[in-house]
């Protein structure tokens, strides 16, 4: 047997039409006669959503139900997204039934001066999201400037850092300075998840920094890396002239977390040539919190509903 449960979009509320236990012969064939906006296997997307507003820190949460570009919670609730290229949203999602369609071209936006909000002060965040990825180095969400006045990153989540050792993994970037990590042309210091994300498939993509150490997280679990030697470093250092070698995760850094001034973005950073490292897919939902997250904690909200 299987639970359906039946969501249709009115206005900005999301109403409860069916709620079935079926057998699993008829789940598809009833799916495609109700039209519903999205249908799930198994209860849970809206208690979902009320665990993650209830926690402790929550900064701002966006499921995408309402398509105002506010969120759904959070302290945070005065900040707005506004959409740049084609980015829009689509009746898909992993919690509301609705979510963010990146074309690879297309990102969203809140100026710095308008989220002042997002400027985490603790030296402690977490960002969580769950997403539909399609491929290529994406940036999800944050506060991640890499060109404007010699860099004004502060926290990012990417999908995918080939350039030291993050390659279809979950990414977790912490900046003190904003600049580029001496003496090295790009900033090396992230985390990395060992497990892979996979290709236009939902899945949760997360990272905690508590002022120590950065972590990646794949579906709410946390995996550590061994030391490993560190593309593109070789040649920088006297002392380490073959390369460095590092663990990617947990990564330790415990220079602490700037506010250097960055707009708070999704799907697209700052480059020198305009905006670039592009998110393709969708994106059903974004948490920040303005403390690292528990292993525990992540493993109960850092997860597929």
């Amino acid at each position: 047997m299987n639970t359906i449960i039946c969501y249709r979009k009115k206005g900005h509320s999301t109403i409860l039409i069916m709620h079935y236990r079926i057998p699993a012969l008829f789940f598809a064939a009833l799916t495609a006669l109700t039209g519903c906006t999205t249908v799930q296997r198994a209860a849970g997307s809206a208690g979902w959503t009320k665990q993650i507003s209830r926690q402790k820190g929550l900064v701002a949460f966006w499921n995408f139900a309402d398509t105002s570009g506010h969120p759904a919670a959070g302290s945070a609730r005065e900040v707005k997204l506004n959409a740049y290229g084609s980015a829009r949203f689509v009746k898909e999602g992993i919690l509301s039934g609705w979510s963010m369609e990146l074309d690879g071209k297309s990102y969203w936006s809140i100026t710095h001066e308008n989220s002042s909000a997002l400027d985490i002060k603790t030296n402690a965040v977490t960002v969580i999201a769950w997403v539909k990825w399609s491929g290529g180095t994406g940036f999800v969400a944050g506060k991640w400037n890499e060109y404007n006045d010699g860099g004004k990153r502060q926290y990012g989540l990417f999908v995918s850092l080939p350039y030291y050792n993050g390659e279809s993994q979950v990414c977790g970037h912490i900046s003190k300075k904003g600049g580029p990590t001496p003496p090295f042309p790009f900033s090396i210091d992230y985390s990395a998840s060992p497990q892979k994300v996979p290709l236009d498939e939902w899945a949760c993509v997360a990272f905690t920094y508590d002022e120590n150490y950065i972590r990646s997280y794949f579906n709410g679990m946390f995996e550590e890396r061994k030391p490993e030697l560190i593309m593109h470093t070789a040649g920088f250092l006297e002392d380490h002239p073959q390369g460095l070698t590092q663990v990617k995760n947990p990564y330790h850094y415990p220079d602490g977390m700037g506010n250097n001034g960055s707009d708070f973005t999704i799907g697209a950073v700052q480059l020198k040539n305009g905006m670039g490292n592009f998110f393709k897919g969708k994106i059903g939902g974004i948490a920040v919190f303005n403390r690292a997250l528990s292993n525990k904690e992540m493993k109960r909200l850092a997860a597929m509903p």
